[in-house]
């Protein structure tokens, strides 16, 4: 199976979807990214959806990756006595370290580390922002707040500290549990959230070691503020629109998710847009006219795949989601002005010899008028660099590492494949000629464009480009 797009498609997996049938279908549809959330779910679950996505890459006949989404630090009020309470704008009210069941006046925040952050002035935001107070005065078990803005709250509502950074590692103790197992299903890629600073991705790194890509959630605008630091130690970044939204004013998150694409692309690492892609559709099986805009914007942006989240995991249409989103990133590919509002994001050239060599394959392929390029690669670094390039014709991936290969199932305008290392440039030419033509990528006296590195099946050798006919 090709896909006949370039950005990919990741669908969380949940009670909706999680079945084997269910997952053969969402292949189908179009995903090319399986995530399991963390969040929700047991351990016997994820294994079971990983296990039907495992079965699934054998039916379609080509990589697919899953994507571990761990929940990270979650910070709620203490419950209420009568399980909620009114508060109203312009009233005080007491948030204490310990202490009897909340009222209308007081509650519980069981998080020290919170009040060791706090100050006069810092505004403290409680479910998803809808209730707003600001700090007057505060201790290390206490702090006392004026209601900027009330409403009902009930008991273990999320709280939100816009611009502060917490004293708390993004891995809680049963993040690295999740971690440890997530990695004997063998997943692919590795999610972190509530992602502050380049200290909580090195700790990821070096409990992971190489076992995954890490990939960093940017939820919070500190790490909007220290992305190039952060894009530094990971493979790979998620524009997590929920959090962002929430402690972000909404006209920043437009700006922030530019940011962060335009960011990524420079790197060359996989940037993911996710949150209420097709949000209605959790409900209905088609979306809003904005839902769609929203969609085709990430795609003219040149974003490298889309999430779905509710959508599939949960919701009523998983399937039709799927499909959906799949529509609308085919139709805005087929756009004429596609790749022109996509080349106005187009990264610098790189200064290492493989982005001199991507670069000029890129160059190679449009003036030849190929049909498509074929890297060749150990780890995926070849493939990583053309995908950073945009080139229009798709790239066939030629890896012996299965591993490589569903990591790079994420990766814009990639169709990665197991084969064997060629035994030389002749071997070489004749493999990419027959895996070309046999899915479908090239038709017979058609060019195509190979990046290769000699010797082969050495990592970090890539230092040729051959056109050759098919």
């Amino acid at each position: 199976m090709i896909r006949a797009r370039r950005a990919r498609i990741v669908a969380t997996l949940g009670p909706a979807s999680r079945s084997p049938e269910m997952v053969l279908a969402l292949a189908r549809a179009g995903a090319d990214v399986f995530r399991l959330n963390f969040s929700h779910g047991s351990h016997e679950d994820h294994a079971e959806a990983a296990a039907a996505v495992r079965a699934a890459e054998v039916e379609v006949e080509r990589p697919l990756a899953l994507l571990a989404d761990l929940q990270g630090p979650k910070l709620r009020l203490g419950k209420f006595a009568e399980g909620k309470a009114q508060l109203e704008a312009g009233q005080a009210f007491r948030l204490e370290l310990e202490g009897a069941p909340g009222t209308a006046e007081r509650s519980v925040l069981p998080h020290p580390e919170i009040f060791a952050a706090l100050g006069p002035g810092v505004e403290i935001l409680i479910d998803d922002g809808r209730l707003r107070l600001r700090v007057e005065d505060c201790g290390p078990d206490f702090a006392n707040t004026r209601v900027l803005q009330g409403g009902p709250v009930s008991d273990r509502k999320g709280v939100n500290l816009p611009g502060v950074v917490l004293p708390i590692s993004a891995l809680t103790p049963k993040d690295k549990a999740d971690l440890e197992y997530a990695l004997t299903l063998k997943v692919d890629w590795i999610a972190l959230s509530f992602v502050q600073q380049p200290s909580d991705l090195q700790e990821l790194h070096d409990l992971v070691r190489g076992r995954a890509a890490v990939l960093a959630k940017i939820e919070k605008p500190q790490a909007v503020e220290r992305l190039e630091d952060l894009l530094n130690l990971c493979d790979g970044v998620m524009v997590a629109r929920g959090d962002l939204g929430v402690e972000m004013a909404p006209e920043e998150v437009p700006i922030a998710q530019k940011t962060i694409i335009r960011a990524a692309r420079r790197r060359g690492a996989p940037v993911i847009v996710a949150t209420q892609m097709l949000d209605s559709m959790v409900a209905s099986a088609a979306p809003t006219r904005a839902e769609a805009s929203d969609v085709a914007n990430a795609v003219y942006e040149g974003a490298d795949a889309l999430m779905l989240s509710a959508e599939s995991a949960s919701g009523q249409y998983p399937r039709e989601s799927v499909a959906m989103m799949d529509r609308i990133i085919s139709r805005v590919e087929q756009d004429p002005r596609w790749p022109g509002l996509m080349a106005a994001e187009h990264a610098e050239d790189g200064v290492e010899d493989l982005d001199a060599i991507a670069a000029a394959a890129r160059r190679a392929a449009q003036t030849a008028s190929a049909a498509c390029l074929v890297a060749f690669t150990a780890r995926g670094a070849t493939a990583r660099r053309l995908s950073r390039e945009r080139p229009l014709q798709p790239v066939l991936v030629l890896t012996p590492s299965l591993q490589a290969a569903r990591k790079m199932a994420l990766g814009w305008g990639l169709e990665p494949r197991v084969a064997q290392d060629p035994k030389d440039v002749d071997d070489m030419a004749a493999q990419a000629i027959e895996q070309s033509v046999n899915l479908g990528l090239a038709r017979p006296d058609e060019r195509i464009v190979i990046v290769a590195g000699v010797p082969f099946g050495q990592a970090g050798s890539t230092n040729m480009i051959r056109l050759a006919h098919t």
